[in-house]
C-alpha cells in the first residue's frame, strides 16, 4: 500500500529551501573570489593621479610632440624584449637610455624590471624569465638629451 499522499507532499517545500540555498551559497563563493582576486587598482594612488589630471594630459601632450616611436618585439625562444626607437622621420634614436617594467594588469605582483643593453643606434635588448604566460602590460620610458617620452602598451608574452 502506498502512503498517503499528504505525506509524500511534505518534503517539497523542504527541496526548494535547499535548493535555494544551494544557489545562495554559489554566489556567495563566486563573490568572495571576484572581490579577493582582484583590487580594480592600476596605479597605487588613484586620487593623487586624479588631482595632477591636468598635469598628466600637459605630460602627454609634450611627449607626442617628441613624436618618438618605439617598435617593441618579444622573442619567447629566448626570453628577449627587442627595442627599435625612431625619431619623428624615422631616423634610429641614438643615445637613449630605457627603462622597461613588465606588470601583470590582472595580478598583484611587483613589477619586472628588464634590463635595457644598447646593442646598436637605436636599438635595445633585454631579457627576463616570465613567471606566468599570457597578457602583460610593458611600461617603456625613453630619456635622451633631458627628455623624456613614456608609453605602455599590452602584448601577449609566453
Amino acid at each position: 500500500m502506498s502512503p498517503p499522499l499528504a505525506s509524500r507532499g511534505r518534503y517539497i517545500p523542504w527541496l526548494f529551501v535547499l535548493g535555494f540555498m544551494l544557489v545562495i551559497a554559489v554566489n556567495g563563493i563566486m563573490i568572495w573570489f571576484a572581490v579577493g582576486s582582484f583590487s580594480g587598482l592600476y596605479t597605487p594612488k588613484p586620487r593623487d593621479r586624479g588631482l595632477r589630471y591636468n598635469d598628466v594630459i600637459t605630460a602627454q601632450q609634450s611627449r607626442d610632440s617628441l613624436g618618438w616611436r618605439i617598435d617593441s618585439k618579444w622573442r619567447p625562444e629566448s626570453r628577449r624584449l627587442d627595442l627599435t626607437l625612431s625619431d619623428r622621420d624615422g631616423r634610429p634614436l641614438a643615445g637613449a637610455r630605457a627603462t622597461v617594467e613588465l606588470v601583470r594588469p590582472t595580478e598583484k605582483r611587483p613589477p619586472l624590471d628588464i634590463a635595457m643593453a644598447i646593442v646598436g643606434p637605436g636599438q635595445l635588448t633585454g631579457t627576463v624569465d616570465l613567471p606566468a604566460r599570457g597578457n602583460w602590460d610593458i611600461d617603456i620610458v625613453i630619456e635622451r638629451d633631458g627628455q623624456r617620452f613614456a608609453q605602455t602598451r599590452r602584448m601577449f608574452l609566453q
